[in-house]
């Protein structure tokens, strides 16, 4: 076989080694995205914790990356602390070692069942998680596929002379072998693809045992630079967690270079198999390296935060903080940043209604163009979101993340709604009120004030809804819009009252019946957003809950 053969075979063999883990990722997380998210957020609270899930996510997913995008939607804007963080990515360092352990072994016999076994279920599957998996299957089984073509592409090399001599060159300077694993490692964008090249190599003795863990030194250092590069060119707070990743392997491997014969002694006891050596040395200085470090994260963390202080935010409200466009090849993480961008919508929202409520009482005129402004800056925010959740890749989308998103996008639109009619509405009545020097019976203000006061507790309650699915607070917010609505029956009735009575006045009258019409308006807006998760649930009837 020619070099130029060779070399076609390799780039092809490596292209279809990286297309499989492709599918593994992206399968796994049209498949589970939303939960892996969730194990993220809830073990973001101690450093053991943190280790674990980020193993365990990683481990699945085949993606230090992926795991760091989904840690940096926490971590952005000091949502989640630095530490637990940084444990997350030593324990995502480990989940990438454990799949080599396992194609370390000669399985090569199973990639025709598990490329069968996923095509039926791609294409047989009656729920879209299955078929997912399916994707799962298939790209492990292509990953397997790849390794058996490389063994014996690789294997007719070992008794190349060209080979061998470039080799005897290479060989006794180590740096250039860190430096050829490490550009691998990062072009593939993948540590699992170059050790798994590496130990091709090691196993067709094309490369001996010590190169081999040399190497494995390189991949490290080369897979912590893409999480890195990915956070350049923006907010400094991005570089934190996978500076600090990238810091603690460069210095595990200036640590671990000149021990690696001594390594290497004492590993051969136990397993002399080349590839064998270089998959248990590749986990062992994993595990060493967050055996060491996750003890002093404090320390790493203070140090980080001076190394890379927060950006100072644009002064501009109406400017988006989380839509990082980063993270739109993830969806879950993607989804995570518009929700929540959109709860910064719900506190501009809230400071329109308490502003509504008070000039009802108040006559700064001044107050009503405030709010008008504010409307501005929620508009954008919305413009912002909507085009952001349209960015996204739908066809990557599993049916709970194309629900989610299709909630999210839906209690904004209401949000925005909710603001047009404040200023439009709302503060053209307030502004007439003012004008015309006119004064709200104290009974009204007492029946505005108690409705603004609902919608603003409303507000929070579809705000829960839509970040915790929140299956209490959304049967509770369609309960409160039924009662809403008896407390606009009443206020309509108490004026009806006054008005047959003669004790109402004219224009105050008609004013107070259109700012409640306009606060049912908006409280209608707000509860919508429990009629998704209810319906899904099975307990919305059209008309109200069921008992």
């Amino acid at each position: 076989m020619s070099a130029t053969s060779v070399l076609i075979n390799l780039f092809g063999e490596i292209a279809l080694l990286l297309w499989g883990i492709n599918m593994v990722n992206s399968g796994v997380q049209r498949a589970f995205g939303s939960d892996l998210r969730w194990i993220l957020g809830m073990a973001l609270r101690t450093r053991l914790q943190a280790f674990l899930a980020g193993l365990g996510v990683t481990t699945v997913l085949q993606s230090s990356t992926a795991t760091a995008l989904m840690v940096a939607s926490f971590t952005a804007g000091g949502a989640v602390d630095i530490i637990p963080a940084l444990a997350v990515m030593l324990g995502a360092n480990v989940g990438t070692t454990l799949i080599v352990q396992v194609l370390s072994f000669d399985v090569s016999l199973i990639f025709p069942a598990l490329i069968f076994g996923g095509f039926v279920a791609y294409r047989r599957g009656r729920t879209s998680r299955i078929k997912d998996l399916g994707r799962v299957t298939i790209g492990l089984g292509l990953m397997l596929l790849s390794l058996h073509l490389l063994s014996e592409t690789i294997r007719p090399i070992e008794s190349s002379k060209v080979i061998k001599d470039l080799l005897a060159v290479i060989a006794p300077d180590p740096l250039i072998l860190v430096l050829l694993s490490a550009l691998f490692a990062w072009l593939a964008h993948s540590s699992v693809a170059a050790l798994l090249f590496i130990m091709s190599l090691a196993g067709a003795g094309v490369i001996d045992a010590h190169s081999a863990l040399v190497m494995v030194l390189g991949a490290n250092l080369g897979s912590s630079l893409n999480p890195l590069l990915e956070g350049t060119g923006g907010d400094p707070v991005k570089l934190r967690v996978p500076f600090g990743n990238f810091a603690m392997r460069v210095i595990g491997c200036l640590v671990t270079f000149p021990l690696i014969d001594p390594i290497l002694s004492a590993m051969s006891v136990f397993d002399p198999h080349p590839e064998r050596l270089a998959a248990n040395f590749h986990t062992l200085f994993n595990l060493v390296v967050a055996a060491i470090f996750i003890l002093p994260l404090p320390w790493i963390a203070g140090l980080l935060l001076k190394l890379f202080p927060e950006k100072l935010r644009a002064s501009d409200p109406g400017t988006p903080q989380y839509l990082d466009k980063d993270a739109l090849d993830t969806p879950s993480v993607a989804l995570s940043n518009a929700a929540r961008e959109v709860l910064r919508m719900v506190d501009t929202v809230e400071a329109m209604l308490r502003s509504s409520q008070d000039l009802f009482r108040e006559d700064d005129i001044s107050r009503v163009d405030q709010v008008s402004r504010t409307d501005d800056v929620l508009d954008r925010l919305f413009s912002a979101i909507r085009r952001y959740l349209s960015s996204i890749n739908h066809e990557t989308l599993s049916d709970a993340e194309a629900k989610r998103l299709s909630d999210i996008l839906a209690f904004a639109i209401n949000l925005e709604h909710v603001g047009d009619i404040i200023d439009k509405n709302l503060m053209e009545l307030a502004a007439k009120r003012i004008k015309n020097h006119l004064r709200l019976p104290k009974d009204s203000l007492e029946d505005i004030t108690s409705m603004h006061a609902k919608l603003l507790e409303h507000l929070q309650l579809a705000a829960s809804v839509l970040m915790f699915q929140d299956l209490g607070s959304a049967r509770r917010l369609v309960s409160e819009k039924e009662r809403f609505r008896d407390l606009e029956r009443a206020v309509a009735q108490k004026h009806l009252d006054q008005l047959r009575s003669g004790r109402a006045v004219g224009d105050t009258s008609a004013l107070q019946l259109d700012i409640v019409r306009d606060l049912k308006r908006i409280e209608a807006h707000i509860a919508s957003t429990g009629h998704s998760l209810l319906e899904q649930s099975g307990e919305l009837k059209p008309s109200r809950l069921t008992s």
